[in-house]
């Protein structure tokens, strides 16, 4: 009888001493699941990288009007960039108040129709600013000489479309004048003749592509 209960005694005591240690090693396996299934969860709830968005396109490389020049053309009526667009490059100058002194000098040298009926010129428009910044005796001079009027305006005029940025990146041009013209440039900021910059470009009218510049190009022979 005592050897039996000392055996029963010696198994339960076994029993009891191994119980911790089984019951710790589930413990720490718990753990370590756990410890998994949360690094995973954290991997699967992670935000996905994300590209920079793309840099924004230029107006010019949209062939767009752009420019500081711009802000002077009206918003609405015959005058704004819609309205332009509908009209022939004279008859859509003539509606631009920055283009009236352009637009008097055309008239004086008979030269309405003859833009008004050409297609698919660039037309390189000065501005009221422009001519202002020639002496005031050049100036009536010009307005004063038919032939020489008609010499300098229809060097502003290219017999083909001209526009930022391909057209006006690098180029060299025939005038209706039959002079040459150069321009340079990149991104939205544009030089004729080295010395012109467009200050409103790609304005697109019915037959014509305007480039709006602020000063008056002279021919080579002026």
């Amino acid at each position: 009888m005592r050897t039996f209960s000392a055996r029963r005694l010696l198994v339960a005591a076994t029993a009891v001493s191994v119980l911790p240690l089984a019951l710790s090693a589930c413990s720490s396996s718990d753990k370590g699941d756990k410890g998994t299934s949360s690094n995973a969860a954290g991997s699967a709830s992670s935000p996905a990288t994300t590209s920079a968005p793309a840099p924004a396109t230029s107006a010019a490389a949209m062939n767009q009007p752009f420019g500081p020049g711009c802000a002077a053309v009206p918003k609405t009526g015959a005058g704004s960039f819609d309205g332009m667009s509908t009209a022939p490059v004279a008859t859509a100058a003539s509606a631009n108040p920055a283009l009236s002194t352009l637009v008097a000098a055309v008239k004086k040298a008979g030269l309405v129709d003859t833009l008004n009926s050409a297609q698919n010129i660039t037309v390189f428009a000065p501005t009221n600013d422009a001519f202002a910044k020639l002496p005031k005796a050049t100036l009536d001079k010009v307005l004063a000489d038919k032939a020489m009027l008609t010499k300098i305006l229809t060097y502003h005029v290219v017999g083909q479309p001209v526009k930022a940025p391909e057209g006006l990146a690098h180029g060299t041009y025939t005038t209706l004048e039959k002079g040459k013209l150069t321009t340079a440039g990149s991104g939205e900021s544009y030089k004729v003749n080295d010395s012109a910059n467009v200050v409103c470009g790609n304005v697109t009218t019915a037959n014509a592509t305007v480039q709006i510049i602020d000063t008056v190009l002279m021919p080579p022979s002026e």
